[in-house]
């Protein structure tokens, strides 16, 4: 088992992904045109924003220091968002292109973090969230399969 402050760095970067998540969404609502988008990624961003304050209460609880950043990558990620729907014409296919990526990133650090041998309770909050990534993953890729069908009917 790893110790306490490997745990605690694991977190952090579950963290760091989870608030890069949470202002993708928050920035994916921002970028579509279509209300129910909107709200889809509003709600998203709202219920990644609870697994991010849950994860920071685990660091606290194991007397680290929480992270309250995305990461450098995160900011960049949606800077592109910001470039790729200004030349884009369907903005909300780009936008859902993107949001699927950033799922992808999320997938993998969950599932990393479970190759490791977390403590009990640790590992079953991680499973739980890793749950949920799963589900908006294949949410955001039903909504882009959904708008790329729409994208090719219009052409």
């Amino acid at each position: 088992m790893v110790d306490n402050n490997d745990v605690i760095a694991i977190l952090n970067e579950l963290i760091e992904i989870s608030k890069d998540g949470e202002e993708g969404f928050r920035s994916a609502a921002e970028h579509v045109d279509d209300a129910r988008l909107k709200d889809f990624f509003l709600r998203r961003s709202k219920e990644v924003s609870e697994s991010v304050r849950e994860l920071q209460a685990l660091v606290s609880a194991l007397g680290g220091v929480p992270v309250n950043a995305t990461s450098i990558g995160g900011t960049l990620h949606r800077r592109w968002i910001d470039l790729k729907t200004a030349l884009t014409a369907n903005d909300n296919l780009a936008v859902l292109n993107e949001t699927e990526r950033g799922e992808e990133v999320a997938l993998a650090a969950y599932r990393d973090a479970l190759e490791i041998e977390l403590p009990h309770d640790i590992r079953a909050v991680v499973i739980r969230q890793l749950a949920g990534v799963k589900r908006n993953h294949a949410l955001v890729k039903q909504l882009r399969d959904v708008f790329d069908a729409e994208a090719a009917i219009h052409s």
